[in-house]
């Protein structure tokens, strides 16, 4: 009985990795390329290589949790120092560049009061 419950605790974990890899992933996806380089942190490439494999690791590999952690690491670099490196380069808002303009543009341009 105490078994069942290590193993369900043990795949609530597992679940948990593998929507933290596809996050990281799909989130170095939709950064922008000229990004990284900006930031100085590796390049797209590199990043989308290395959390791939990490997320195929976590869908595929049943056993391996020393692969799992090492994957574990990657993500966890990618979100505390590469992500809040690209969000600053890329204008913030944390939608890879996505934004732009300012608060107070409209859906045709700056809204200036009618000057």
């Amino acid at each position: 009985m105490l078994l069942d419950g290590f193993f369900g605790l043990m795949s609530w974990v597992f679940l948990g990795l593998l929507v933290f890899s596809i996050f990281c992933f799909v989130d170095a996806v939709l950064r922008r390329e000229d990004a990284y380089r900006a930031a100085d942190k590796k390049t797209k490439g590199f990043w989308l290589i290395l959390l791939g494999v990490t997320l195929a690791v976590n869908l595929f590999v049943p056993g391996f949790l020393f692969l799992r952690i090492a994957g574990l690491i990657a993500n966890i670099v990618y979100m505390v120092d590469v992500r809040p490196a690209l969000i600053q380069i890329g204008g913030g808002g944390g939608r890879g560049g996505f934004r732009r303009g300012s608060s107070s543009d409209g859906p045709y341009g700056p809204y200036n009061g009618g000057r």
